[in-house]
């Protein structure tokens, strides 16, 4: 029953993902123009991210698209060998479904694009972010911070 838990968790986190991307990117057509949400703290911006996070590792290459591919899909399954092979707690299946649903949002995205879509962008403080990134991006990350974090062992 727990397992339905990181299933349902890796649903959820996928659905909202390419949902959200395609509501930002094809109906409201933010490639067409910045769109102010509660600027400049939230800013819809488009962009195609050919390498991971914030851009790290650009490759234009077909072959770069497909190693990232195989690195997510790699990272999946070495996320779920480690859930098999300990006793996860509902937290970390939780965490995990996050980290999985986001990763596959951005495999979906390289498989049908080439490159992943791209549009939040968060500035702050005088401070203006050039970076744009999706919720994908945002469940990966939270994912792999409360497995770290919490990964169900007892502190010594």
């Amino acid at each position: 029953m727990r397992s339905h838990l990181l299933l349902w968790a890796t649903l959820a986190a996928f659905l909202i993902d390419q949902i959200s991307k395609y509501l930002v990117v094809h109906v409201m057509r933010v490639a067409d123009g910045d769109i102010d949400v509660l600027p400049p703290l939230l800013v819809f911006k488009y962009g195609e991210n050919r390498g991971i996070n914030f851009g790290l590792f650009q490759g234009n290459s077909e072959a770069a698209r497909w190693v990232l591919i195989g690195v997510s899909l790699a990272i999946c399954v070495g996320v779920l060998i480690w859930l098999g092979r300990t006793a996860p707690t509902k937290f970390m299946l939780f965490c995990a479904g996050l980290l999985i649903g986001g990763a596959l949002g951005n495999v979906v995205d390289r498989v049908l694009y080439g490159y992943v879509l791209d549009f939040l962008n968060m500035s702050c403080c005088g401070i203006n972010n050039p970076y744009v990134f999706n919720l994908a991006d945002v469940f990966i990350f939270a994912g792999a911070l409360g497995l770290v974090l919490f990964d169900g062992k007892k502190a010594s």
